[in-house]
């Protein structure tokens, strides 16, 4: 087993430490990340607009176009946002000008993404000539597209500068001046590159990387029950060897996640149900229904810990009890340690892959409903699954469910690691008595 982690130490963690600090990767993760408020926000519209209380949505009913449009402008153009997101965080870490490039990558998608629709007569009471953009094609669909435009258009703009192919202007211009004429050239390439390959060769990026990456987001975040357990197991190993796990997965899965959830919230907004939503493996199906307390379901054992006989266990346990319940376990992952400890780590990543599995099968059953909203991750996970799936009581109930088995999964891998702690104290309560007697 030492050797075991020995070798995790020496040959996994930098490769995997390399792989989460990659410029590019750690742009796509900021970004994503910065278009959560905005999903957020426009998922409690969504929530309060389905509370299945016969006299609320009768009273709210003559104004649920206007409840409708904050979620529309929110996730429905989820895939604009990140672009901006994902360049400004790309050319920060260039030390570019990070609103410009944001700017030009987010027109850099637009010609990629949005071409106009052309109306030449007036459609009665629904539409008026002119152009119009599909709301639907600067969506969650078009997010892998996004990712690409603005890595791209950065980089572009990185090359410009780095050849010094640039406007000057004299010395003495304010800086937010000679910034716009720096960026008319490369925001001219930029502009006709992404011009000329979608409307002049015709081809589809957006269509193209859809029809390549889908199997894949089919796969991890969809409803494959091997690429959920698949998924559940990296994030869990990855936090085992001292690696945030999300960090290192996340330019990888969220945006599958973030377009799972968004099909999801957008079919139910459509009238769906919400046993009958696209994707069962959301990000927020592991919040609340695997993740009790954070990654590794941990406040099982913080439960454990605050009623151990050990001093310290249960001193951490109390201490961590109220973080993890807001789903935050960074102290008792590295307090306890779960980090680099066979013995918890085992429980760590098995519970979850039992949970995963055990509320996968209640879900295709029709006994648990999907998710349909994307809530703050620091709600206890009960009222957030309930909450979720259109206030689902079996949801909340399942959370409990979920908490017990995890509970039972833990206590006797806690039993051993605390008669070793328990050991320890004592050795070290003998040394200090030795010591007070010698002195």
């Amino acid at each position: 087993m030492n050797g075991f982690v020995q070798w995790m130490e020496v040959k996994l963690m930098p490769i995997a430490n390399k792989f989460g600090s990659q410029r590019h990767m750690t742009a796509i993760r900021k970004g994503l990340i910065a278009t959560m408020p905005l999903t957020i926000v426009g998922a409690f519209f969504t929530v309060f607009q389905n509370i299945p209380i016969d006299a609320y949505m009768k009273f709210i009913e003559p104004y649920q176009a206007v409840l409708d449009i904050p979620s529309r402008y929110t996730m429905g153009i989820l895939a604009l946002y990140a672009t901006f997101g994902i360049a400004s965080s790309l050319a920060t870490s260039y030390k570019l000008d990070s609103l410009t490039c944001g700017i030009l990558a987010v027109m850099a998608f637009l010609v990629t993404a949005a071409p106009p629709t052309r109306v030449f007569e007036d459609v009665k009471d629904v539409i008026g000539a002119g152009r119009y953009i599909n709301l639907a094609n600067i969506g969650s669909a078009s997010l892998f597209g996004a990712i690409v435009t603005a890595l791209v258009s950065v980089e572009i703009y990185r090359f410009f500068i780095q050849k010094n192919i640039t406007i000057k202007m004299p010395d003495g211009v304010p800086p937010e001046v000679s910034n716009s004429f720096i960026a008319l050239i490369p925001g001219a390439v930029i502009l006709l590159l992404f011009w000329v390959i979608r409307h002049v060769i015709g081809f589809d990026l957006n269509g193209f990387l859809s029809t390549l990456l889908m199997p894949l987001k089919d796969t991890l975040a969809g409803n494959s029950l091997f690429g959920g357990l698949l998924t559940v197991f990296l994030i869990c190993f990855f936090w085992v060897l001292g690696i945030h796990g999300p960090a290192i997965m996340g330019p990888v899965i969220r945006p599958f996640w973030d377009m799972s959830i968004a099909e999801n919230t957008l079919a139910f907004q459509e009238g769906a149900s919400v046993h009958n939503l696209p994707n069962i493996f959301t990000e927020q199906f592991l919040q609340w229904f695997i993740w009790i307390g954070g990654a590794g379901t941990t406040l099982a054992l913080v439960v454990l810990m605050m009623f151990s006989k050990s001093t310290y266990l249960k001193s951490l346990g109390r201490l961590s009890f109220l973080p993890g319940l807001f789903n935050i376990n960074e102290p008792v992952i590295f307090g306890t340690p779960i980090v680099m400890n066979p013995i918890l780590g085992i429980p760590f990543i098995v519970a979850p892959l039992i949970t995963t599995t055990f509320t996968y099968f209640l879900t295709v059953t029709n006994v648990i409903p999907m998710m349909a909203a994307r809530l703050p991750f620091a709600i206890p996970a009960p009222v957030a699954a309930w909450m979720s799936t259109n206030w689902s009581v079996p949801a909340a109930l399942l959370v409990c469910v979920n908490f017990a088995i995890t509970l039972a999964i833990y206590y006797p891998f806690f039993k051993v690691y605390e008669k070793q702690q328990l050991d320890k104290e004592a050795e070290e309560l003998a040394a200090e008595k030795k010591a007070k007697a010698a002195a």
